[in-house]
């Protein structure tokens, strides 16, 4: 056992100096004009696959019905556990 975690340690060993020899430091990113960012920023835009407005309105009613729902479900466990003490202690 005492020779192989000696080989596993000189393993990580070697494995760490290979990976300090090939960490370069990086090179500071020279900013772009403000022309080449929205000339960019348009390029992008045109590739986003933007939904239908028939999409936008489907998943705009299902995450409200969803907010109502865990909203009426989270008011009836607080009703529910506030008579629960209540009554638990008595204090009606």
């Amino acid at each position: 056992m005492n020779r192989e975690l000696r080989r596993l340690q000189a393993k990580e060993e070697q494995r760490a100096r290979e990976r300090r020899q090939r960490a370069q430091p990086r090179r500071k990113r020279q900013r772009v004009g403000l022309r080449q960012f929205l000339s960019e920023v348009r390029t992008e835009l045109r590739r986003v696959a933007w939904p239908s407005r028939r999409e936008v309105v489907t998943f705009t009613v299902v995450t409200l019905i969803t907010a109502g729902f865990v909203t009426l479900y989270t008011f009836g466990l607080d009703v529910g556990f506030k008579q629960g003490v209540l009554s638990l202690l008595e204090l009606r």
